[in-house]
């Protein structure tokens, strides 16, 4: 008997058709992976089943649940069985938590509202969620805030408000993107236990070939809102019988030849000695840090999180207010108060939607940087640096005149290398620049890097949690825990044959699309 049957699902949006013809089924306890690229059709299908679609969009077809014809139902209806039959897990648990509210408060309210339960019953309830998703035991109370919690943490907060009320169907909306290795298998590990334990159906939308292969029973593959192949997952994988699948899993195996070739007889392009940084309730975030980046070297650095990769990069950045140790970028000492040398070391964030102003177009989002090469910059001038700016990442000239939210993820984090590099700087730090982004956008965006990098002689710190980027971009590897560095080495060193137990461990968490397939054939 199936819990969930979609047929013939349809969603069409100003006169585009976004979901075309849509047909699934999930049986109770069963893991569906919902895999594609951004813009495939996978989180429209998540708001197509829960009636949550943008003002104006149409739906027909048929969407069942335990026989419950869910396209009939009311929006009053409707808020009865979100939450109670059918819960959401969103890929941002940051956002998608309200800051001002206790994360008991926030799963109380679930309960309270669903199940009509009194204060005490869903305060009871709460605390039983929280310690059925692992946090008890880490010491995490009904009385925490998101904020003083860390990304894994907020996650397993996120799973306990959609789990609360035992719903029958769970969908997972890229849970996992923005965590690190060991935090995301715990994750998966988790969903996996709800799944067998409460015989729950679970929906896991991932870009992830790998991630899907480790966890899904079946496979469905979307491509411009149509699913193009679906089957059982070892199966699936064996003929893989369409072109898109055959292009999503060469994207995700893909590497990228190194090419780099290191002049001794060139200064380190960045160079960081003893660094130390305490905070006042935090001892050793950073502990005698030391490392060197030589011109166009890609130097990734890996831990999971609060070890410390992120409090580093703000270091080298001279982003703090500074303490025990010297950095320096190409034999010029660099402080918080250097300001004519910050044009050599510019930053590539997670979320480039995020660090743009949305309202400024193209042009100034990328000539913003320019202020800091100590000279002005007429119009003309800076419209030509632009428009190079722009056909070097892979775009065009006339992008300039555009906004942001006018491109596609991978488009707009290729906007954000062409900010990076106007400068011309020395060294580029990139902050988990793909975790974000499809397979297929991934492979472009690093290929983009590591073609710069020998045609610009730029260095690269490649700060990561995904260990499959590393191989294809990273010459060698720098694995943070603790506020230390405690292992360094190639790349295929560090990687293949790990010295150190945490390296072991980080490496037995990531999933591996070629080892999970062959796990599953044993």
């Amino acid at each position: 008997m199936s819990l969930l049957d979609i047929k013939g699902l349809c969603v069409t949006l100003g006169g585009v058709r976004l979901i075309n013809e849509l047909s699934l089924t999930l049986k109770p306890g069963e893991i569906l992976g919902l895999v594609g690229e951004s813009g495939s059709g996978k989180s429209m299908t998540a708001l197509a089943i829960l009636n949550l679609l943008p003002e104006g969009a149409e739906r027909t077809g048929s969407i069942r649940l335990d026989h419950d014809d869910l396209v009939a139902k009311s929006e009053a209806a409707m808020c009865s069985i979100r939450g109670a039959d059918i819960g959401l897990i969103f890929q941002e648990p940051m956002t998608a938590l309200n800051p001002v509210l206790t994360i008991g408060r926030q799963i109380a309210e679930t309960v309270r509202l669903h199940r009509g339960a009194s204060r005490r019953e869903a305060a009871r309830i709460t605390v039983a969620t929280l310690d059925r998703v692992g946090l008890t035991a880490a010491g995490i109370t009904t009385d925490h805030y998101p904020h003083e919690l860390s990304g894994g943490q907020r996650q397993r907060v996120a799973i306990a408000i959609a789990i609360a009320c035992a719903p029958r169907l769970l969908i997972a909306d890229e849970p996992t993107s923005a965590l690190d290795m060991i935090a995301q298998a715990e994750i998966i590990e988790l969903l996996r236990c709800l799944v067998r334990e409460g015989g729950a159906g679970l929906i896991l939308i991932t870009h992830d070939l790998a991630l899907a292969a480790s966890t899904a029973d079946h496979i469905a593959v979307m491509q411009a809102g149509e699913i193009v192949e679906a089957g059982e997952t070892t199966s699936l994988f064996a003929t893989m019988a369409h072109p898109y699948t055959q292009a999503l899993r060469a994207a995700s195996t893909h590497r990228r030849p190194r090419t780099r070739r290191i002049n001794a007889a060139l200064s380190p392009a960045l160079e960081a000695k003893s660094l130390h940084r305490d905070y006042p309730r935090l001892k050793g975030v950073l502990d005698d840090i030391s490392l060197t980046i030589w011109p166009g070297e890609t130097v990734g650095l890996v831990g999971e999180s609060g070890s410390g990769k992120s409090t580093l990069a703000r270091a080298l950045l001279a982003l703090d207010n500074g303490g025990p140790g010297e950095i320096r970028l190409s034999d010029n000492v660099f402080t918080h108060d250097a300001s004519h040398l910050r044009w050599r070391i510019q930053a590539v964030f997670q979320d480039p939607q995020g660090s743009f102003d949305p309202r400024w177009r193209v042009e100034k989002l990328i000539a913003e940087p320019l202020h800091l090469i100590g000279r002005p910059v007429g119009a003309a001038e800076r419209r030509n640096l632009v428009e190079t700016m722009l056909e070097l990442v892979g775009l065009t000239a006339r992008d300039a005149d555009r906004l942001p939210h006018e491109f596609s993820g991978g488009q707009r984090q290729r906007l954000a290398i062409a900010r990076a590099l106007i400068t011309e700087p020395s060294v580029i730090i990139l902050d988990e620049p793909t975790s974000a982004l499809d397979v297929s956008s991934r492979a472009q965006i690093l290929d983009l890097l590591a073609s710069l990098a020998v045609r610009l002689n730029f260095a690269y710190l490649f700060v990561t949690h995904d260990l499959a980027a590393l191989r294809r971009i990273a010459d060698r590897v720098l694995v943070m825990r603790r506020g230390k560095i405690i292992e360094a080495g190639p790349t295929e060193q560090v990687l293949t044959a790990p010295s150190d137990p945490y390296t072991a461990a980080l490496i037995a968490a990531t999933p591996d699309l070629d080892r999970e397939l062959a796990r599953r054939q044993a």
